[in-house]
């Protein structure tokens, strides 16, 4: 995060002995980024940080590409039943060099730690309530957060109830827009949010115990068992621009005008290969003549993915809570028939969405097809009454039969 932050007891200056109130020796942990030339933090451990005593097994990753067409996708997420805790209950849905785009149905706490060491990762917690512990603090979560967690950090995370969550995988970092930030990293007073939206961990006390402690890193190579003779959580104090934070996709300001306004207006994150935009209830445009559903339009240069998170999505039809689209670059898209022109007059939407666009084409995980929606809407419009007067459903017979047989015409 582009601001200080401390927590805890730490010394007068970096680098030099410090002993904690009751005088007990600390060790100082240095996290940063880009090696030594971008934002860091400074981490006091009761213990030394190094102290590894296993080297456990790698449990290998294999994300396969199962895509035989290039289209528009509709995936009903809702439909993935696979629970557990927030690391293995995820369902990789997209994915390329920069991303990995997965939803989870997160039911367990987690009886290990995990550190990504490859990655930046954000949660949306589409609904329940749950708590991340991390070394750096702890922060509770609820439905719109965005959670924010920095590649290195070391965490849990415990359910109190069943959670949905979109879980973003990043390979760079994951940083507030540079258009919403002055020079000296200040969100400007014109951006959509700022600091004071943002919450921040609390530091818990730390643990000071010796044991056999599992934390399971990502790696390049898949995920790596490691056994810690002392506990992660052993910190006393640190401070610096490196932390995990939550911003709520409520406090959005959305910016609107007089005509449709393109999706740069609702971008919230950006990272290397992507950003990240957030659609809010907002007034609609207020020229008399405006169409405040959106242009049909064509990214020629991103896919574009939408989590359909609450509310009345006014551009579609046969959309659900929890629904995904895939929106891929060389095929133009926008509302649904009949949705184009009747948006006109319309003074408000309540529609609640995650939109991810990728400058990379996605990888379509083999896992994705089953919950593929193979059936097809074609809207018959009425001109004369402005309205959609009927609709026929349509879908690939080969792909229906091999599925259903012939019930499933």
């Amino acid at each position: 995060m582009p601001f200080y932050f401390k927590q805890g007891q730490i010394p007068t200056k970096r680098h030099i002995a410090f002993n904690t109130s009751n005088g007990k020796k600390c060790y100082e942990e240095l996290v940063s980024r880009e090696g030594f030339s971008s934002i860091y933090s400074n981490l006091y451990h009761l213990y030394r940080p190094t102290q590894i005593k296993e080297v456990g097994t790698l449990e290998k990753i294999d994300l396969v590409h199962s895509a035989k067409q290039h289209r528009h996708r509709h995936i009903n997420t809702d439909k993935i039943k696979s629970t557990g805790d927030a690391v293995n209950s995820r369902a990789p849905l997209f994915f390329n060099d920069d991303i990995i785009i997965a939803v989870a149905n997160v039911s367990s706490p987690m009886d290990y730690f995990y550190r990504n060491g490859i990655g930046d990762e954000i949660f949306y917690i589409q609904s329940g309530v749950g708590t991340l512990i991390t070394n750096l603090g702890t922060l509770e979560c609820n439905p719109g957060d965005y959670v924010v967690i920095p590649r290195g950090i070391i965490w849990q995370f415990n359910p109190k109830d069943e959670m949905k969550i979109l879980i973003i995988d990043s390979r760079g970092p994951i940083e507030t827009p540079n258009k919403y930030r002055n020079r000296f990293g200040q969100l400007l007073e014109n951006s959509p949010f700022c600091e004071r939206d943002i919450n921040t961990p609390i530091l818990q006390d730390p643990v000071d115990s010796k044991g056999d402690y599992l934390v399971k890193a990502k790696t390049f190579f898949g995920i790596q068992d490691y056994h810690y003779t002392n506990h992660p959580f052993d910190i006393v104090g640190w401070d610096g621009y490196y932390f995990p934070w939550i911003f709520n996709i409520h406090n959005f300001e959305p910016i609107v005008g007089s005509i449709h306004q393109p999706p740069p207006v609702h971008q919230t994150f950006q990272a290397s290969g992507f950003v990240i935009c957030s659609f809010v209830p907002r007034l609609f445009d207020f020229h008399p003549e405006s169409i405040p559903a959106p242009y049909p339009h064509s990214n020629v240069d991103s896919d574009e993915i939408i989590y359909y998170s609450r509310g009345d999505f006014m551009s579609r039809q046969g959309i659900n809570q929890e629904s995904i689209t895939l929106h891929p670059m060389g095929l133009p898209h926008g509302p649904q028939p009949g949705k184009y022109h009747s948006s006109k007059g319309e003074e408000r939407t309540d529609e609640l969405a995650v939109m991810i666009d990728t400058f990379k084409p996605l990888n379509i995980s083999s896992d994705t097809d089953k919950y593929d929606e193979y059936y097809h809407h074609l809207f018959l419009w009425d001109n004369e009454a402005k309205k959609v007067a009927g609709a026929y459903r349509m879908g690939m017979g080969n792909e229906i039969y091999a599925t259903h047989g012939i019930d499933g015409f």
